[in-house]
């Protein structure tokens, strides 16, 4: 197992920041469901235990749908979704990163598996 990195990310305008613990990010998930296309989200998961949001908890939005599982949280200021929080179907809390925002990442460089979450 590779060693975990630190990757730091945001929103937009900086309201919302976090530190992400996680092996190396080589790949995302592009889901089509109905808010995933819209926004245009790559996103990996990691444990909830290994993220810290540093900075906005007071500047984020909830937004859920469907089966309310996942919060779609979202910047008030600048309308970025950075990260999502969600629970695994064993109960375990995770987030969802958006890794468009995470300024490390060369989203041009990952592998994309896609997910056909309209499908769900």
């Amino acid at each position: 197992m590779a060693d975990q990195q630190t990757y730091h990310g945001s929103c937009h305008c900086g309201a919302v920041a976090y530190e992400a613990r996680s092996t190396p990010i080589t790949q995302a998930m592009s889901c089509n469901c109905s808010i995933c296309r819209r926004k245009g989200t790559l996103l990996a998961f990691i444990p909830a235990s290994d993220f810290t949001l540093t900075a906005g908890e007071d500047a984020l939005t909830d937004y859920q749908f469907n089966k309310h599982v996942i919060h779609h949280l979202f910047c008030a200021t600048c309308g970025v979704t950075s990260f999502a929080r969600g629970s695994k179907p064993d109960g375990s809390q995770m987030i969802a990163l958006n890794v468009r925002c995470i300024d490390a990442i060369d989203p041009d460089a990952l592998t994309i598996n896609r997910v056909d979450g309209k499908s769900f």
